[in-house]
């Protein structure tokens, strides 16, 4: 049974100060019983790998800082205050995690290993989602948001690289998820350019940061998986963020209108015009009502209260 902290004191990491990856090999220890396998990615903080746990005797994934970010009081607090989000939030369209290695050499969280592509994987690859997976997509997601919600927290950074299509899918990263205290109180930006809502993109503006951010961030996920491009394509100056001045193109109308308007209704501007994940969800009903049985009888339905 996986414990709710590790350590790793007294370890020595065979990586100098200075360097900014691990570049682990294949079979090589991260802490004992815990061995990295491949590395799947990071950010400017940390690397992301795959590694086998002879403890839980499962594949996870490892998110670990970077040997130069390792004693980093701002990384590590980020890195806890991420295992603490995790532990918080048990729902089966939200990513797991198992535990947390804080101190030592090798800070990191171990998280569920999850079959499936990325959203933006998908898109790129074979185009706009049709509508017998985007809906039931939209409901399953605003599920996971209101339950994030209900237990006061934003995600904030709510787009297509952080939903894994598994069955069901799974809302990711919790890196920069926020309480609704600490969301309210941002004053710089926070998030990836082009699904920010916006008011994200200038906290310090009239609109405090908060649930209507995850929910603009949802709009602009599903905007990208029936039209092939997000909202705001290309780089975004962060300074004059598009969103904050004009609305997204319209969607063609070869996707069914009521889609096309619940889309629109989660991108409005002024975050008191957007629904709240439950209404958005009561809306998608009668569409998820409507496709083959076969796709009714596979989805995840939540109920919402």
């Amino acid at each position: 049974m996986p414990r709710d902290l590790l350590t790793a004191s007294g370890m020595r990491s065979k990586a100098q100060p200075e360097r900014s990856s691990w570049e682990f090999a294949e079979g090589d220890e991260i802490v004992p019983h815990r061995y990295a396998l491949k590395l799947l990615g990071g950010g400017r903080r940390y690397e992301a790998y795959l590694a086998h746990d002879e403890t839980m005797l499962t594949n996870v994934v490892v998110k670990i800082l970077r040997p130069h970010r390792a004693t980093d009081a701002g990384s590590l607090e980020g890195l806890a205050a991420e295992y603490r989000a995790l532990r918080a939030l048990e729902h089966p369209v939200i990513a797991r995690g198992f535990d947390a290695v804080l101190d030592g050499d090798r800070p990191h969280i171990a998280i569920e290993f999850l079959e499936g592509g990325r959203l933006s994987s998908l898109i790129r690859r074979h185009g706009p989602l049709p509508m017998e997976q985007l809906i039931p997509l939209a409901v399953q997601l605003s599920s996971a948001l209101h339950y994030m919600h209900g237990r006061r927290l934003v995600h904030l950074d709510v787009k297509p690289k952080n939903i894994i299509m598994g069955a069901p899918p799974r809302l990711i990263d919790l890196s920069i998820a926020r309480s609704f205290e600490e969301a309210a109180s941002l004053d710089v930006a926070v998030g990836t350019d082009a699904y920010m809502a916006p008011e994200q993109c200038d906290p310090r503006g009239p609109h405090p940061v908060g649930p209507p951010a995850d929910v603009w961030g949802l709009g602009a996920s599903l905007y990208e998986a029936v039209t092939g491009e997000a909202p705001y394509p290309g780089p975004i100056d962060p300074n004059h963020c598009p969103q904050r001045m004009r609305a997204p193109r319209p969607i063609d109308e070869r996707t069914p209108k009521p889609v096309r308007d619940l889309i629109d209704w989660t991108l409005q501007l002024e975050p008191a015009a957007r629904p709240t994940p439950k209404e958005l969800s009561d809306e998608l009903e009668p569409l998820v009502a409507a496709l083959p049985r076969k796709f009714v009888l596979n989805r995840l339905r939540p109920r919402m209260r």
